[in-house]
Parts: structure tokens; sequence; C-alpha cells
């Protein structure tokens, strides 16, 4: 079952992606620590692995011989990534730009927040 969520949150990722053209990084490291119980170390490890196909491969190794690469999650991830990815860049194109860099403000900003007091 945890793949299903896997999936979701790489389909999460790629919308958010796709509309804001930010890194999965932003979205998958905090919801892997916070969701997921994973440590820093294994969420940044495991989200370049989950975007392995379009960057990320040696920085991915290097965290995956110190341990810290959960492959089988970052599999499922890269699946929803790259179907979600589409969606979001289909979505936003019909955004205008203003609405589309407050959407975007806001979201870094809770993100940073979020990240700041550890809640």
């Amino acid at each position: 079952m945890n793949q299903m969520w896997y999936v979701g949150l790489g389909l999460v990722a790629g919308v958010f992606g796709g509309m804001f053209g930010i890194g999965g990084g932003s979205i998958l490291i905090p919801a892997m620590v916070y969701f997921f119980g994973l440590t820093q170390h294994q969420a940044q490890g495991t989200s370049l692995a989950a975007m392995i196909p379009p960057i990320g491969l040696l920085a991915a190794l290097r965290y995956y011989y110190s341990g810290n690469v959960k492959l089988g999650m970052a599999g499922f991830i890269c699946a929803g990534f790259f179907i979600g990815g589409l969606v979001g860049a289909h979505i936003v194109q019909h955004f205008p730009e203003t609405l589309l860099k407050k959407l975007f403000g806001v979201f870094l900003l809770a993100v940073s927040l979020k990240m700041i007091t550890g809640k």
C-alpha cells in the first residue's frame, strides 16, 4: 500500500514541478521527512534517485554508496513524477502570469516556514 502513497507523492511533485518549474526536492524532501519518516539524508538521496532519468545520477550514487537511498520508494515516486509533470504543465498553461507568480511565492513561503519551524 505504501507504493500508492509514493506514486501519489510523485504525482503531486510532478504537478507542482510542471506548474512552477521547481525541482522536486522542494516537495519531495519535506514530504519524505514529515510524512514518511525518512532522515534528511535519506530524503535527499531518495529524491535524487527518483529523478535519475532527468538529473542527479552521480549525486544519487554518492548517497546510495553511503546507504542513504531507498531504491524501491524512489522508483515509485519517479513513476508518479513522470505523469504528474505532464499534468501540472498542462494545467498551468491557462494560469495568468501574475496568478502563477503569487501561487509560486505562497508555495515557497509555506515550505520555508514548515522547514524553519519543524512543524
